[in-house]
């Protein structure tokens, strides 16, 4: 049986030529980056020619990317330190009620010290506008955190209008993009961010490695304490071959790479979409399908448990997922579908999540939108 892997949001296969820069470095450079001799010299460029492929990608400085160990720690260390570096200009903070666990538990830490969180909600379509920031926003608003685009339902938020509405504020603004990297082109002078937190295993890079962009000019503790690494804001000997891995995929990921993806995602789409509708299968489109990452497609296949459809579609060799990896095991509905359509609407139990990545051609996704028909079909004549 040939398996198709269909669950890239919540992890991707690493590119071929990441797996040989990290090879090269894991077997040519084995120095310590903050050594004084040749060996840590060495291994010192290799840090600093990932750091300017990084900053180069996001249009900042070198000085700006702090490498840590991915998506949850850029979350933790820019909501958790900025709160506590500036709790004395105010405790208020702003979120959306879809974020990723990373953001929503940094923010219940706080909340338990004494910070007072607004949680937006979206519409039924996944929306926000940054009217609804506005609207929201206090005197004593230090933090906005809103993710790029949502890892569940792939719903694009509006950041460079909400980084235009907080330039005047006092609010530093966080942007979660570790599901938007792969597709989107991101410049974050014209976003005007402060945050930017990105993970390596998300864009075919190894697991256990990221960066968090931290606009220049701006002061907090690092979140983990010890040596000097990181311009002193993240201590611990750097892990090298990581990070040279991610740079690789970082620097495979050009503009043109990325707008050729979102290309290609589209018509993965619209495939599966003309398979269903062609066969009469009842379903929804969970999220905003105008304004959405291209490799993200969440389904409600009315009266289809998703639990049952998954291992139906496992058994015939196709990987999805029902919500986020951050949940796996936990059988409860989606809190993202959830919050779209709410607590009563069958969809949060029948909704299954496709996504797209590296190796995936036509032939796999016509393959996949047979079979899905197949099986749902058999499961509703049950």
């Amino acid at each position: 049986m040939t398996h198709i892997y269909l669950d890239h949001a919540a992890t991707t296969p690493m590119h071929p030529a990441v797996v040989d820069e990290m090879t090269r470095i894991m077997t040519t450079v084995y120095g310590n980056p903050s050594s004084i001799h040749q060996f840590g010299r060495q291994a010192h460029s290799e840090l600093e020619k990932a750091r300017e492929t990084v900053a180069q990608a996001i249009h900042a400085e070198p000085q700006e990317i702090i490498f840590n160990s991915g998506g949850t720690e850029g979350d933790n260390t820019a909501i958790i330190q900025t709160a506590l570096a500036r709790e004395h200009l105010g405790k208020h903070i702003i979120t959306l009620n879809v974020e990723h666990s990373a953001v929503l538990k940094s923010l219940a830490f706080l909340a338990a010290r004494g910070f007072d969180i607004t949680y937006l909600p979206v519409a039924e379509d996944g929306s926000i506008q940054a009217a609804d920031v506005a609207a929201a926003l206090r005197d004593d608003t230090i933090l906005v955190t809103m993710m790029y685009g949502n890892n569940e339902t792939g719903n694009l938020y509006p950041i460079a209008e909400v980084g235009q509405l907080l330039a005047a504020h006092q609010a530093y603004f966080h942007v979660d993009a570790v599901q938007a990297f792969g597709t989107e082109a991101i410049d974050v002078k014209q976003l005007q961010v402060d945050f930017l937190s990105v993970s390596a295993h998300k864009i075919n890079g190894p697991k256990g490695v990221g960066f968090l962009y931290l606009r220049g000019g701006i002061s907090i503790e690092p979140y983990a304490h010890g040596g000097e690494q990181e311009f002193k804001k993240r201590a611990g000997t750097e892990n090298l071959a990581g990070i040279a891995g991610l740079a690789k995929a970082v620097q495979l990921l050009d503009d043109d790479a990325k707008a050729a993806k979102r290309q290609t995602y589209q018509q993965f789409k619209d495939i599966i979409l003309q398979e269903l509708t062609a066969a009469q299968i009842p379903f929804e489109i969970n999220g905003d399908p105008a304004n959405s990452l291209a490799h993200i497609l969440n389904l409600w296949v009315k009266g289809i448990k998703n639990n049952v459809l998954l291992l139906n579609l496992d058994l015939a060799g196709f990987a999805v997922s029902t919500g986020s990896a951050c949940s796996a095991g936990d059988v409860k509905p989606s809190r993202v579908i959830v919050a779209l359509r709410g607590e009563s609407s069958p969809a949060a139990t029948e909704s299954i999540r496709i996504s797209f990545g590296l190796g995936l051609t036509e032939a796999d996704i016509r393959r996949f939108a047979a079979e899905l028909v197949k099986i749902i079909t058999r499961l509703k004549h049950r």
